[in-house]
């Protein structure tokens, strides 16, 4: 399996921006589906994007369609997303997950059903 470190997370006030990154190593990152999913204090981890094995198809979570932005530079062995017009209510540990059996579309689903590899999460703070 993979192995995925977060890192970007931190304090930003509301309107704010942030980059969060996932740096992955062990296998062919090129292989796995990734994605991103969060979890806020008192509720179920929840789907936010996730982008397919060459980066070609992106899916969003209605909540942050518009606002968040995920990538992912297979040199680099890296996944990113990027974060604009924050708001209090994305207050959350985000977490990155690979996945080397279901679509890009199939992880944001399927998600808690289990998926090959989590990172240990990154806290984003929305300040208002």
């Amino acid at each position: 399996q993979v192995q995925l470190v977060e890192s970007g997370g931190g304090l930003v006030q509301a309107g704010g921006s942030l980059r969060l990154s996932c740096a992955a190593s062990g296998r062919t990152f090129s292989n796995y589906a990734m994605g991103w999913f969060r979890q806020a204090p008192g509720h179920e981890r929840e789907f936010v994007a996730t982008i397919s094995r060459l980066g070609r198809n992106t899916y969003y979570a209605d909540s942050v369609k518009g606002r968040f932005t995920i990538s992912r530079d297979n040199a680099k062995n890296t996944v990113y997303l990027q974060m604009n017009s924050l708001k209090p209510e994305d207050t959350a540990v985000y977490y990155c997950a690979a996945d080397q059996g279901f679509t890009a579309q199939q992880m944001g689903v399927q998600f808690t059903y289990g998926l090959d590899s989590w990172g240990k999460g990154t806290l984003v703070t929305v300040s208002s």
